[in-house]
């Protein structure tokens, strides 16, 4: 019998994307999803550059929202992996579910609880270079109720946990959450630092007081839900970017350091958006990392979705980039490679967003030197500006993109060691 031990490709997320594509592809959705690309398209009134971006974007934004929705029901919670590249399962081609301008770095999970039930999260650690992992208790708002770092997790000796879920105080118990009223759902995100070598949590979750009857939605009432969750990601992922979009261009200082609104506890964005002048224009970045074991410069268009992460460098982190002697990290942002090894490379488009991200602080106490400096220069002048250990040669660009390309597989395979 085949086998699949991939903790973010297993039978129940095969199952749960075949059944996406099967509500995704019903007249009704595909009806709903015209009117949203008319409302989208009129609320952003796009450049030429975005527009052109819009239609492969736009299918993974409601394909993402189909399989978010259809996993609402806290009396039969399923554990589901979201924000994947485009792939195949068992023949049938799945789009991508990226949105919300998502970290290629993380591994997204989420899972519907109802504050009057308790469950049980089970699982095992996965193998990851630092132990940067959260399960993070919603409202409906995205706003953080409470939560348990993977810093904070009890294992035993073989990595093993139970996290217990309930409207009750811990009273002793280890790796507990109390709910209460509006509780909605948990946002688990592991981040892969290392992408050749980092693996996700084995997670599991049981309704406790389940009993012996099935609770299922009805067709009618899931598609009625996948059309509000379709609406609400785009106008969501239009508000989120405005935040960038309404500073000036090629400028990376608004700070977001919050737990609402989708944003994360204990982490750190700066947001911009960028407009590269021509080819031989670049944007030059200089990162400090003030204490934080993570950092990463994902570029996301302004639909919310990465573009080429997979064979490009359409995002780096502090694993992936190489820093300089004093520990900071230089970028270039250009359009045309630039010969330099940390080439963030916006796929042939002279727009897009910047969220730059830290997290995994000492302590948990942020930097206060957090920050990122940028320029806008002609590509020859910031060459001068970067250390020659970090200039690559085309042959070393070949090396670096087809690594990439190859660390990245095993997130669509069956079976991972």
């Amino acid at each position: 019998m085949h086998s699949i031990n991939n903790p973010i490709n297993t039978e129940v997320q095969r199952s749960h994307e075949l059944y996406a594509l099967e509500i995704f592809n019903d007249f009704a959705l595909k009806k709903e999803r015209e009117k949203i690309r008319a409302y989208w398209l009129d609320l952003v009134n796009p450049t030429e550059v975005m527009h052109s971006c819009f239609e492969t974007a736009f299918e993974e934004v409601m394909f993402g929202a189909v399989i978010w929705a259809l996993n609402q029901n806290p009396l039969s919670p399923k554990v589901t992996t979201i924000s994947r590249v485009p792939h195949f399962n068992n023949g049938h081609s799945i789009p991508g579910s990226r949105w919300g301008i998502d970290n290629p770095d993380s591994i997204y999970r989420v899972i519907p609880v109802d504050a009057e039930q308790s469950y049980m999260i089970s699982g095992q650690l996965g193998r990851q270079q630092f132990n940067e992992n959260h399960f993070t208790l919603w409202d409906s708002n995205m706003k953080t109720i409470d939560l348990i770092s993977g810093q904070d997790l009890e294992t035993d000796k073989d990595g093993f946990f139970e996290i217990s879920v309930d409207s009750a105080a811990a009273r002793g118990r280890k790796n507990h959450i109390q709910t209460k009223s509006g509780a909605k759902e948990f946002y688990i995100r592991d981040v892969m630092t290392d992408w050749l070598n980092d693996r996700p949590n084995i997670l599991n979750i049981e309704l406790l007081n389940r009993g012996h009857v099935e609770h299922k939605v009805p067709r009618p009432d899931e598609l009625e839900i996948c059309k509000r969750y379709m609406k609400k990601w785009a106008t969501n992922t239009t508000r989120w970017n405005q935040q960038a979009l309404s500073k000036p261009t090629n400028e990376f200082s608004f700070k977001i350091d919050r737990d609402t609104d989708g944003a994360l506890r204990n982490q750190v964005y700066v947001l911009g958006h960028f407009s590269i002048p021509s080819e031989d224009h670049c944007i030059i970045l200089k990162i400090s990392l003030s204490g934080a074991n993570y950092f990463i410069a994902p570029i996301t268009n302004i639909w919310g979705t990465t573009n080429n992460i997979i064979s490009r460098n359409g995002s780096l982190n502090n694993n992936q980039a190489k820093s300089n002697d004093d520990g900071t990290y230089t970028f270039i942002l250009s359009v045309k490679d630039p010969g330099i090894y940390n080439w963030l490379d916006p796929c042939d488009m002279s727009e897009g967003i910047l969220t730059l991200r830290w997290s995994g602080f000492e302590g948990k106490v942020r930097g206060n030197e957090t920050y990122a400096e940028s320029q806008t220069l002609l590509l020859s002048d910031a060459k001068k500006l970067i250390s020659p250990h970090l200039h690559v040669t085309s042959t070393a660009r070949q090396k670096q993109l087809a690594t990439r390309s190859s660390s990245h597989e095993w997130r669509l395979s069956d079976e991972i060691f």
